[in-house]
This record gives structure tokens, C-alpha cells and sequence, in this order.
């Protein structure tokens, strides 16, 4: 059962509720932000990259510690791009269902597969403003979380980072559906999520192909998801 059309109104519900969260940027802005998660992937990242490059488009990943320590070369070349990285989980688990302990490993040891991957990422030219030391953005599986979650990832000096556009691409619903699903929701500050992993990345660069050349018409710039921290109500 695909719940495409109910995520516009669950975000609309929890976005009051829990303004904590970077759910969107600021509607003052016609800047909105790309986001994936569940990766890096060995073929369909990579795939992604070339797109991105393509446009010039810097966009945010939120990663799972497992497919950076199974990809760290794919780390690397997200990284030296000059991307925003994120936090997803070592595995793909929803945060409610561990323990504390369990979920304050789980994103340490994520951590530790990124700052090992990356250690050997070197390039003159790269911006350096991202820190592969102190990664604070932190997106939850499923986007599944508590009142208990939150307070935890604030206790520990992460940022909890939500969406407002979810195209529910890993059921592939077909290219086309999902690219017509985000150009319908968008608007000024939009956060999409798309998926470069298992799940949805088959279709990611084609995707993400055909949809910034369409937004890019419609005058919106992309930022990454630390960009548009500074810029959101929150």
C-alpha cells in the first residue's frame, strides 16, 4: 500500500508539533533541498554523482554506516564534491524501537565508518566547510521517531532532520510518477527525500535527472541541508 498522498498531511500535522526538527527552510526563499538517504551505493551513488555534477547541484546524503563501510571508495567521492552528510543509523533501524544505548551506537558507529572511509579523502580544492569529524544531522529511518528520540538526539548535540516532500520513491512506483508527486508539493524551502540505496535507487539518477532541470525552470536554487538550517524558522 503506497502512502504517497498522506505525507503532505503528515507533515503538516507533526511539523507544529515537533518544531525542533528541520522539517523545511524558509518560505521567504525560492531555495529548496535534495536529499538522499540509505546510501552510498556502489552503483546507483555513483550513477547519482554523475547527474549532480552534471548540474552542478550540491546536494545532502544521509548514510547508513553499513553501506559506507561496504563502499568507502563512493564515500569518498561524494565527499570530495563538496556534498552535506548526514546520519542515517548504522543499520536501516527505526530509532524507536532501541534502545538508548543501542541508538547512541548505532550513530557512533556510523560516525566511525565515515570518519574511517574519509580519512584517506584528500583534495586542495574542496571547500572544507563540512567536518567529517562532527557530523550533527541526524535523518531517522522511516522517518520514525519519539518525544524520547528527539530529547536524545538534542542530550547529544545532534540535529534532527525531517522532510516536507516525500515522493515514497522506494516503492518505484515508476520515474515518472514520483517526479510528477515532487512537482506537485514543492514549494519555497521544500526538503526532498529520494533514496539512493537498495530501495528506490534503481531509479534515483534518472529521477533526479529529470527533476532538476524542471525545478531549475521553475527559479529554485538547492542548498544543502546545513544552508537551510540557517535559513529555517527553527
Amino acid at each position: 500500500m503506497q502512502l504517497a498522498p498522506l505525507y503532505p498531511i503528515v507533515y503538516k500535522i507533526l511539523q507544529p508539533l515537533f518544531p525542533s526538527c528541520l522539517w523545511a527552510g524558509t518560505s521567504e526563499s525560492r531555495t529548496i533541498a535534495l536529499t538522499f538517504d540509505d546510501g552510498p551505493h556502489p552503483q546507483y551513488t555513483i550513477e547519482l554523482l554523475q547527474v549532480l555534477d552534471h548540474y552542478n547541484i550540491k546536494a545532502s546524503f544521509f548514510w547508513l554506516g553499513a553501506c559506507v563501510e561496504r563502499a568507502p571508495s563512493v564515500a569518498q567521492a561524494v565527499y570530495q564534491r563538496d556534498h552535506w552528510i548526514g546520519l542515517h543509523g548504522y543499520y536501516h533501524h527505526s530509532f524507536p524501537l532501541l534502545s538508548p544505548e543501542a541508538l547512541q551506537q548505532s550513530l557512533a558507529k556510523t560516525q566511525e565508518a565515515i570518519r574511517a572511509a574519509l580519512a584517506t579523502a584528500t583534495d586542495d580544492t574542496k571547500a572544507c566547510y563540512f567536518d567529517p569529524d562532527n557530523i550533527r544531522d541526524v535523518r531517522p529511518p522511516n522517518g520514525l521517531f519519539t518525544p524520547q528520540t528527539l530529547s536524545l538526539l538534542h542530550q547529544w548535540n545532534y540535529r534532527p532532520v525531517m522532510w516536507s516532500v516525500v515522493p515514497e520513491d522506494w516503492e518505484r512506483p515508476g520515474i515518472d510518477v514520483v517526479v510528477q508527486r515532487v512537482l506537485r508539493q514543492v514549494r519555497n524551502g521544500s526538503l526532498i527525500v529520494l533514496h539512493d540505496g537498495y530501495y528506490g535507487g534503481p531509479d534515483v539518477a534518472e529521477t533526479t535527472a529529470q527533476l532538476i532541470p524542471r525545478l531549475l525552470q521553475q527559479g529554485y536554487d538547492f542548498i544543502t541541508i546545513d544552508q537551510l538550517w540557517q535559513r529555517s524558522p527553527v
